[in-house]
């Protein structure tokens, strides 16, 4: 089981690296107004979602401990960045704030996963 769950974790990383990278690679365009959700975000969210699911039933089931306050948190960050790209992807072109808050909440997100004991 450690391996699924390590498999798991890779997974939710790559995710957010998915997410992250996108976004960034979109901010160079910002100003030309040619900045756009990538399907790379949109992957990447969902990854993170499914991936995140799979970790805290996993831990369930191992009866291990589980702060679902943290989840909580973290699972409606998740939930405001996937809102955020799905009302901005059929956008011709999106302002540097909505790329901002993806990045910002992402981040956020790593940290409350890593700063949080």
């Amino acid at each position: 089981m450690e391996i699924v769950k390590g498999i798991l974790v890779v997974l939710h990383i790559v995710g957010f690296a998915a997410v992250f990278g996108s976004v960034m690679a979109q901010m160079s365009k910002v100003k030309a107004g040619a900045a756009v959700i990538t399907n790379g975000v949109l992957h990447g969210l969902s990854t993170m979602f499914v991936t995140g699911l799979l970790l805290v039933a996993m831990r369930y089931m191992l009866d291990e401990p589980v702060d679902n306050l943290k989840i909580t948190l973290k699972m409606v960050v998740l939930i405001v960045m996937i809102v955020i790209v799905l009302l901005n992807r059929k956008k011709e072109s999106v302002p540097a704030g909505v790329l901002g808050a993806v990045a910002g909440l992402g981040v956020l997100n790593v940290a409350l996963a890593v700063l949080w004991n």
